[in-house]
């Protein structure tokens, strides 16, 4: 049987996917940690994490007692809140994850708002390169596009189409473009982010009406650069080093300044749409339900598109 101590080190260690980090949020030493998840996994008979390179990796059984193990503390700590029917007093702890531009621009400010607002809420803000990789132990995950194939529930938070882009200079040069083919000839800036084929476009024609009027057509482009950093790969667009794939989020702002301009506009690439992702375990907690809320007013209207 797991006792409450059990299930705290497990939250750690999924909060965290570190022995030494989750040593450092329980007060204990890195080898107390090692003997207890040791301790753990003979009493489950089951492998719960395995030592990577940047810290410990979940196993699949690891993974589901550590959302179990959330789940129960959940559920004691919000106790006292549930008894008293108090819905103002928000507490306890939620792990948000986002990527780091986006993240930067609009998580942090929002989660900001909401501790002012519940400041007896902790949360913990963790800016990665690919959020559903450190999306173990978070309590919500912000995902720019579609998630395909998720065992996360998605919720609709903002539009957000994208946009190929390039200085002015550049665009004017390629202004000439009728296809999106005839870009291979052309310089093309990649952003390497969760695992995708990031040179391999999906466009789709349309009139000046906004009806389709084409069949999707996919294009892989030759990248000349390329960077696992948003805001390194826009930079270059704007200094004219090649053409770029961009949330209309990054760009819209330097659209209107004159720094960026679009390419191809009747060609438009399949949008990313602003998504907050939460475990598939039944129900949200008061903390989620809070953020949720908080995340759509913060969006609504859509700040890059004002």
């Amino acid at each position: 049987m797991l006792q409450l101590e059990d299930m705290q080190l497990l939250r750690a260690l999924g909060v965290s996917q570190s022995l030494a980090a989750a040593a450092r949020l329980l007060d204990l030493t890195p080898p107390a940690v090692t003997v207890r998840l040791q301790r753990i996994e003979e009493r489950m008979g089951v492998s719960l994490a395995t030592r990577a390179a940047r810290g410990i990796s979940l196993t699949d059984e690891g993974d589901r007692l550590v959302q179990e193990a959330i789940e129960i503390l959940e559920r004691i700590e919000s106790i006292p809140s549930r008894v008293s029917g108090e819905s103002s007093g928000v507490s306890g702890h939620l792990r948000v994850v986002a990527p780091f531009g986006f993240g930067r621009e609009y998580v942090a400010p929002l989660v900001r708002d909401l501790h002012r607002s519940h400041p007896n809420l902790a949360i913990s803000l963790v800016l990665v390169e690919s959020p559903l990789a450190a999306a173990s132990g978070a309590d919500v995950v912000i995902s720019i596009g579609h998630i395909k194939g998720s065992s996360w529930v998605g919720h609709y938070l903002a539009p957000n189409d994208r946009f190929l882009c390039a200085s002015p200079a550049l665009a004017h040069s390629l202004s000439g473009l009728k296809h999106p083919s005839e870009l291979t000839r052309h310089a093309y800036l990649s952003l390497r982010e969760n695992d995708e084929d990031v040179t391999r476009l999906r466009f789709t024609q349309y009139d000046a009406t906004g009806k389709r009027i084409s069949k999707a057509v996919t294009v892989r482009l030759n990248s000349a650069l390329s960077s696992n950093d948003g805001t390194v790969v826009r930079d270059w667009a704007v200094d004219g080093l090649g053409v770029v794939a961009r949330s209309e989020w990054d760009c819209a702002r330097l659209i209107a300044e004159g720094k960026l301009k679009r390419v191809l506009p009747a060609w438009r690439l399949e949008p990313a749409p602003v998504m907050a992702l939460t475990p598939t375990r039944q129900g949200l907690t008061i903390r989620q339900r809070v953020f949720l809320e908080a995340a759509k007013q913060a969006f609504d209207p859509v700040p890059w598109r004002n």
